[in-house]
């Protein structure tokens, strides 16, 4: 299977594009930053420059080079970077992502969420509202603005343990 990695040298994207390669998929590792693209092969995805700030258009013409049958994002601000981040990547990114998933028939799209992003009470008082704010949004827009087959992920703290056997997709 063709796997297209969003955010890939993230810890989960890392930890993503091990699982999948060593399972035998093909997993394109995208990323903004070709200074990464080492560490991504050596994990046996193959790197390719993917800009969540650029446009639909340019994220299509990746899609289309590439023909994933699934793409999983896991990039996020996590929080970090200011309100302008985290609108940018975490919600107005992941959009773009879905748009330009449509205009170039992927199917499949899995969306690393957060725990809690469904419900506004848990995330009112936090001190990354906006990061759950953009999730949220970008949440609702895969499930109710597109026709495409998503699983929505929603962990809660990460740790480094070994994890569970688990088959992504």
């Amino acid at each position: 299977m063709k796997i297209l990695i969003i955010g890939a040298h993230g810890h989960v994207g890392q930890l993503t594009t091990k699982l999948l390669a060593d399972q035998g998929n093909q997993v394109y590792a995208a990323v903004r930053d070709a200074s990464q693209n080492d560490e991504l092969a050596q994990l046996g995805g193959i790197p390719v420059a993917y800009d969540l700030m650029g446009s639909v258009a340019e994220m299509a013409q990746v899609m289309t080079t590439i023909k994933p049958d699934a793409i999983v994002f896991t990039a996020g601000s996590g929080g970090r970077g200011g309100q302008n981040r985290t609108l940018n990547i975490d919600l107005d990114g992941a959009v773009k992502t879905m748009e330009a998933a449509q205009q170039t028939f992927v199917k499949r799209f899995v969306m690393v969420s957060a725990l809690g992003t469904g419900e506004r009470d848990f995330w009112a008082d936090s001190s990354i509202r906006g990061y759950y704010v953009a999730k949220y949004y970008a949440d609702q827009w895969l499930q109710l603005r597109t026709n495409l087959q998503y699983t929505i992920l929603r962990p809660g703290t990460l740790t480094d343990a070994t994890p569970l056997p688990v088959k992504l997709i």
